[in-house]
């Protein structure tokens, strides 16, 4: 788990403790107390909100509030509970595969030239890992990249579901790897190929092209590497 996740953690934790709408501080306070950076914490907050774990009110008074539990963030935390066992993350891999087509149909519609911005920016973060060699820095990457692309949608349960999907693969499957280096460096070339030809796809209103980009991203068989 990165810092930011330990720290959405611990504030997570806090706000299942307390009634819906009790404020738990503001948020230097939080960061303080999860002793992470200002940068970090940016991160936590915007995890506990696409959780939709706590709100946040600006002005006097304001802060960080426990959010209500529907049963759109009970269905979120339920996946995130999950023991992560490999059938448990080949599963959830096969269900976020079963949700991406409907993820990239959104963006096709709802994406500006921000987001396609964002996405490229990530884009590079992964083309940057792929000449390193920094085969956890192209994971990371990549599926900041999948939650970017997840911010998106209008869809609050699609997107609700489908980060949680990604999350409990995010937590444990970092260290899957294939163990050939050469398949592994031609894996990474071929995954940033495909992802930069989506993003054009997006940019471009190509649902064709999308769709057909789609079918070739099955991160089944290789789980982490998608």
């Amino acid at each position: 788990m990165s810092r930011a996740e330990v720290a959405a953690d611990v504030v997570a934790h806090l706000a299942a403790r307390v009634a819906a709408g009790t404020r738990l501080g503001t948020k230097d306070e939080l960061r303080a107390r999860c002793g992470v950076s200002v940068g970090t914490f940016n991160e936590t907050l915007r995890l506990l909100q696409v959780r939709g774990v706590v709100t946040v009110q600006r002005g006097p008074g304001g802060g960080l509030f426990a959010a209500e539990q529907t049963p759109m963030v009970r269905l979120a935390h339920s996946v995130l509970a999950l023991d992560g066992t490999q059938a448990d993350v080949t599963e959830a891999l096969r269900i976020r595969d079963a949700l991406e087509p409907l993820l990239w149909q959104d963006a096709l519609w709802h994406g500006s030239p921000t987001d396609v911005k964002d996405l490229r920016a990530l884009l590079g973060r992964m083309e940057e890992a792929a000449e390193s060699e920094d085969a956890e820095a192209f994971v990371r990457a990549n599926w900041q990249l999948h939650t970017r692309v997840a911010d998106i949608t209008p869809s609050a349960l699609l997107r609700s579901l489908y980060v949680g999907l990604l999350e409990l693969v995010e937590r444990h499957a970092l260290d899957v790897r294939p163990q050939d280096g050469v398949a592994l460096a031609a894996h990474v070339r071929d995954r940033c190929r495909l992802h930069g030809e989506l993003v054009d796809a997006l940019e471009e209103r190509d649902e064709e092209a999308v769709a057909r980009l789609l079918r070739d991203h099955d991160t089944t068989g290789s789980v982490g590497m998608e």
